[in-house]
């Protein structure tokens, strides 16, 4: 019973890794989809880019300027990474996103969708399918921590931590801060808002650089534990849109919490019957449809 009991607890962290990861995903399209009433397709593509710059940065930088010692280490990734992509979305958003906002959101998943394949379709010509390792993960990150039941990856526990803060320092800037509160009413009402003095296109512009910063921070995140491929962001992007609508479109608290939960429940599921565990979320995500179609957090219309 003890084996089976540590077999459990060990799964349920290896879970919480993956659920970490899908709940910043899943932030990072709650915070564009609530505020800025995009589907955004292209997110998996982001998350891939923000792996790919920090690889990139790592491997291919010093050569290309033409100082081959020089070489950007993970926490210069995980710095400037999530900034180059923002700032590519915002670059995005600014030329093509802001004339889809009063039309149907499939415009818009079609537009992101598109974006996403163009990405892709960059990078496989560079870069293998079977994916890449990232080199660079950092000394003090190696190892394993005792957790009592198991001896846990150090960078994995880490992955955890600096998901969750970034999650809930997210959720604490959006709903309990006076920007927040401008983000909200901008997107409700955007005319009186700029009555204010607010610059409303710019503020939509900086919260969809920030939301695809978010994805490119978890791609950083994710870099040292899974191979870096162009098709990273493609098998992972389904998944991460079944979490937000379970939670609710929009959602922020919803995105955390579900992203976080669904993971150890697509954990304990490989412990318990594993068939079953690439289809589990998929499942719940129909059964919460079938009862609460606004999703678990979200709001009933």
């Amino acid at each position: 019973m003890s084996l089976s009991l540590n077999a459990i607890l060990a799964q349920a962290m290896l879970g919480l890794t993956n659920g970490a990861f899908y709940a910043i995903l899943s932030l990072g399209l709650a915070v564009i989809f609530g505020l800025l009433n995009i589907i955004n397709f292209a997110h998996g593509a982001m998350y891939m880019l923000g792996a790919m710059v920090a690889l990139i940065g790592y491997s291919y930088l010093g050569t290309w300027i033409g100082f081959p010692e020089l070489q950007a280490g993970f926490w210069w990734a995980l710095a400037l990474a999530p900034l180059v992509v923002g700032i590519f979305g915002m670059v995005i958003e600014r030329t093509m996103l802001k004339r889809l906002y009063q039309l149907d959101h499939l415009y818009g998943l079609l537009l992101t969708f598109g974006i996403a394949l163009v990405l892709q379709g960059f990078f496989l010509n560079y870069f293998s399918t079977g994916g890449t390792p990232y080199p660079a993960t950092p000394d003090v990150l190696k190892g394993a921590v005792n957790l009592g039941f198991m001896h846990f990856p150090t960078y994995r526990l880490f992955a955890i931590i600096a998901s969750l803060a970034v999650c809930f320092a997210t959720w604490y800037v959006i709903e309990r801060t006076k920007i927040g509160a401008l983000l909200r009413a901008g997107t409700e009402n955007p005319n009186l808002v700029q009555a204010f003095g607010v610059n409303v296109p710019l503020m939509v512009t900086l919260t969809y650089g920030f939301g695809v910063a978010l994805a490119a921070f978890a791609g950083v995140v994710a870099a040292p534990i899974y191979s870096i491929s162009p098709l990273m962001g493609a098998d992972l992007i389904i998944i991460v849109f079944a979490v937000v609508v379970i939670g609710g479109m929009g959602s922020i608290m919803g995105a955390i919490v579900t992203g976080l939960s669904l993971g150890m429940i697509e954990g304990l599921t490989k412990v318990i019957y594993a068939p079953a565990a690439n289809t589990v979320i998929f499942l719940l995500m129909v059964l919460v449809l079938l009862i609460r179609p606004a999703g678990l957090f979200g709001k009933e219309r």
